[in-house]
């Protein structure tokens, strides 16, 4: 399954807002400065779904395509 992300780092909550069936805005707390958002977005994903997350595109981007393994 894939997932289209818009990323807002530096937010100083974490939260995921479902906005239709395949497009979610996640809130981090962390800065996007040396990957540590990605990481942040990454382990929130796993564990709210229990399963594999991907970066599929986007690594430098707030929009990016996730991949739900």
């Amino acid at each position: 399954m894939k997932l289209n992300i818009k990323v807002q780092p530096n937010s100083g909550r974490q939260e995921i807002q479902k906005i239709s069936e395949d497009e979610y805005k996640v809130f981090l707390k962390k800065s996007p400065e040396e990957n540590k958002a990605n990481k942040e977005l990454i382990n929130l994903l796993k564990k709210h779904y229990k399963k594999e997350i991907n970066i599929v595109k986007g690594f430098t981007s707030k929009r990016k395509v996730i991949e739900i393994i």
